[in-house]
């Protein structure tokens, strides 16, 4: 008796959409710590910031290696397809990550000089997050395509709806970032970090609303999925769920507790992931090229999984394991 064959794709979509939620997670918060560097209160302050994300910072971007990697051997046609449509803000985006993790290395090494690592650290954070938002508004505008090649020009990211993600996802990170140092700080330190968390909140919650709307007006197959019934019946928790975040959000800033801003975040952040899923489903490559149509052959696929399977363990196991290990308040004796 032969087995059911298993369709493969469904498992691959799911390794790379773990892959890329946790890199949004884990990089978001650490590169909305960059973007809120500059803005400390005075030296030691900054040197607190760095010390929150410092053991664990390195490790945060396995996952976008592994999103990479998954996109490239499981689905190659859309590996194919996106890559030359967003070569230039991924450039960018390597470029500005590449001189953040130069200028956090350096900080330390060349103490007569930090003031202008310190600019670089926060300089690489903003770029690298603007560029990753342009590549976010470049996906949900969609790609021309032709066959099985991409038929626009390498320009096409560059529209007025990406300049508006990118700024919309600096703001998203920063929240995250002003979350992860409420939790992590204490003092007067919290305090300030409250105090920017109370002025971004309002930008995202703003972004999330905008991002939303614009995204239904430019692709009509979103409008018609999300607003016609009783698919809107359906969906209805998405929304729900958002209210609900950002109501805890809200309150946590505001009020005592320590985890709430960034816990609240995370879920707005997943909220928002997950609404982006069912708006592109089952489509890769928007708004034409599906999972299937972009998937590698079962043979390959299945090899490859096995690897993986081996590998995801262990990252979420060291992962897990350097977060445990840092966990608690950043305080400046330790760092003496």
């Amino acid at each position: 008796m032969s087995l059911p064959a298993v369709d493969l794709v469904g498992i691959w979509a799911a390794v790379l959409a773990l892959a890329l939620f946790m890199y949004v997670l884990l990089d978001g918060f650490d590169l909305g710590v960059g973007i809120l560097y500059i803005f400390a209160p005075d030296s030691a302050s900054r040197s607190l910031l760095i010390h929150s994300i410092a053991p664990v910072w390195d490790g945060n971007e396995t996952w976008l290696v592994l999103g990479g990697i998954a996109l490239f051997a499981a689905f190659p046609l859309a590996f194919a397809i996106i890559a030359p449509a967003v070569y230039f803000p991924i450039s960018v985006m390597l470029l500005g990550l590449i001189f953040r993790g130069v200028s956090f290395e350096f900080r330390f090494k060349d103490a007569s000089r930090s003031g202008y690592w310190n600019y670089g650290f926060f300089g690489g954070s903003v770029i690298a997050t603007f560029a990753q938002g342009m590549v976010l508004g470049a996906f949900v505008q969609g790609f021309q395509v032709e066959g099985r090649h991409f038929s626009g020009s390498s320009f096409d990211f560059f529209t007025p709806f990406t300049i508006f993600t990118g700024i919309a996802l600096i703001a998203g990170y920063a929240l995250l970032g002003a979350g992860w140092l409420i939790l992590k700080t204490e003092g007067p330190l919290q305090q300030w970090a409250r105090g920017l968390a109370k002025r971004i909140f309002w930008l995202f919650m703003a972004a999330i609303v905008l991002v939303s709307v614009l995204t239904a007006q430019m692709q009509p197959a979103v409008a018609a999925r999300w607003f016609s019934w009783p698919n809107m019946l359906y969906l209805s928790p998405a929304p729900v769920a958002t209210m609900a975040l950002a109501v805890w959000a809200w309150r946590s800033i505001k009020g005592p507790s320590e985890f709430g801003t960034f816990g609240a975040t995370v879920g707005l952040f997943l909220v928002s992931y997950i609404g982006l899923a069912i708006s592109m489903w089952p489509n890769i490559v928007p708004p034409s090229v599906s999972l299937w149509d972009a998937a590698a052959s079962p043979k390959s696929q299945a090899f490859l999984l096995v690897g993986v399977l081996f590998l995801l363990p262990i990252i979420l196991i060291y992962s897990g394991w350097s977060y445990f290990v840092f966990r608690g308040k950043v305080r400046a004796e330790t760092h003496d």
